[in-house]
């Protein structure tokens, strides 16, 4: 019995590991972003997409703020949700 409930803990939190984990915006699809990131939808999600695809890779989380319709308000509502990888 102990087995199990160990066993359910460690699925349970796995689980809640993928749930909660950063976005990374330097290879997410739009889906994914307008899945996860509140306040970005699909215009602004493919909008992020379209400007890593012709500018390269997000240097920074600031950077984001060069793509059309990313404004301070939404980085800020994102910032703790997003990643940019390695």
């Amino acid at each position: 019995m102990r087995k199990l409930v160990l066993v359910c803990a460690a699925a349970i939190m796995s689980f809640a590991s993928a749930v909660f984990a950063a976005v990374n915006v330097n290879t997410a699809t739009a889906e994914e972003m307008q899945e996860a990131l509140n306040g970005v939808g699909p215009v602004k999600a493919q909008a992020i997409v379209e400007y890593r695809e012709e500018n390269g890779k997000f240097k920074s989380k600031s950077d984001l703020t060069k793509v059309d319709g990313v404004g301070e308000a939404t980085l800020e509502g994102i910032s703790g949700d997003i990643t940019l990888g390695e």
